[in-house]
């Protein structure tokens, strides 16, 4: 199990990686377009938020890996032993289910795409590559939580725990 999730996590650090170089320089390549040769090339905006969309919804999931998400710890921090485990267990839960509901929702707005056959208008890049991000960062955060919530469980220490 550890392997795969080596796996998934090296590919979303890629992917990450990957929009973010991609973004910087579109973003760049936008303002030096707009100041220097003084004229709009839409596609690069467009090129630049799709990497942002990528990027914000796998660093979701590398945020909850790590536990550096925002969370609420003002009763978390008080508790301890096994009251503090079962707060921690239906957390991982709520965040498993959550992200399942939304893995498999979001195979509904890919068909809707698909059929619409719907374009972008300055890539000209179907649309269902954009919205490729949702069941891509929520099955991913689905898989990764549901291992910690197993390591949890067998009381394995797992990043989130030991930083606290």
């Amino acid at each position: 199990m550890k392997k795969v999730l080596g796996w998934l996590q090296k590919i979303e650090n890629f992917i990450l990686v990957a929009t973010f170089v991609v973004m910087v320089i579109a973003s760049f390549a936008q303002v030096v377009n707009r100041n220097l040769v003084h004229a709009g090339i839409s596609w690069f905006e467009e090129l630049a938020r799709y990497c942002m969309v990528y990027m914000a919804l796998l660093a979701a999931e590398a945020g909850l890996r790590d536990g550096t998400q925002i969370s609420i710890t003002a009763v978390t921090d008080h508790l301890h032993g096994i009251t503090a485990k079962i707060v921690r267990v239906i957390a991982q839960l709520v965040v498993i289910g959550f992200s399942a509901i939304c893995f498999f929702n979001s195979f509904t707005i890919l068909q809707t795409q698909i059929t619409s056959g719907q374009m972008s208008p300055g890539l000209k890049l179907p649309m269902v590559v954009p919205y490729f991000a949702l069941p891509l960062s929520f099955g991913i955060i689905t898989v990764i939580q549901s291992a910690a919530l197993i390591m949890l469980l067998l009381n394995k220490q797992t990043g989130k725990e030991e930083n606290a």
